[in-house]
């Protein structure tokens, strides 16, 4: 039986055990993203590369590698260059190639000139891409690490159809 918020016995539970029906997101306490930041007013011209995520909302010309981490293009963010990373995210405008290795993002305010390479990738209405996409099939790294003495499973099922198929022709 359902009960009013004024509980006319006076107590309010808040465990999840008291309401089946409420939802109570898990809250995960993870270490805080190490994020690099290059604000409106800077501008910078040649080569960065790192070990953190980054976030540009200044004007950068050159090339931008962190192969391992984000890069996200800020609403007033400006880039000429070529942008490699695991994941980038693009809300304001670039003009170069983007070669990630997991995800390319390309919110509705974003603007790329240039090639994108990527595993995944997400444009939103409004955005402009003006440029080639390569999407590139995730299964290649699955194949590497999987051992090459292990069968798949749909190879182990065939030997044993034909000769359950054989069999039933030669009877």
């Amino acid at each position: 039986m359902l009960q009013s918020p004024d509980n006319s016995q006076g107590v309010r539970s808040t465990s999840p055990a008291s309401n089946p029906n409420s939802y109570n997101p898990v809250k995960t306490t993870s270490a805080p993203i190490e994020q690099a930041t290059i604000g409106r007013s800077l501008i910078i011209k040649g080569e960065i590369s790192g070990t953190e995520a980054l976030y540009i909302d200044g004007r950068i010309e050159g090339k931008i590698t962190l192969s391992n981490n984000r890069v996200t293009v800020g609403r007033n963010g400006v880039v000429q260059a070529d942008i490699h990373a695991k994941e980038v995210v693009v809300m304001g405008k670039v003009t170069g190639n983007i070669e990630c290795s997991d995800r390319a993002d390309i919110r509705s305010e974003g603007v790329v000139m240039g090639n994108v390479s990527t595993e995944r990738i997400s444009v939103e209405d409004g955005a402009v891409l003006k440029g080639g996409i390569q999407v590139r099939s995730g299964q290649s790294k699955d194949r590497n690490q999987q051992p090459h003495s292990q069968p798949k499973p749909a190879e182990v099922a065939k030997p044993s159809e034909e000769s359950q198929a054989a069999a039933t022709v030669g009877a």
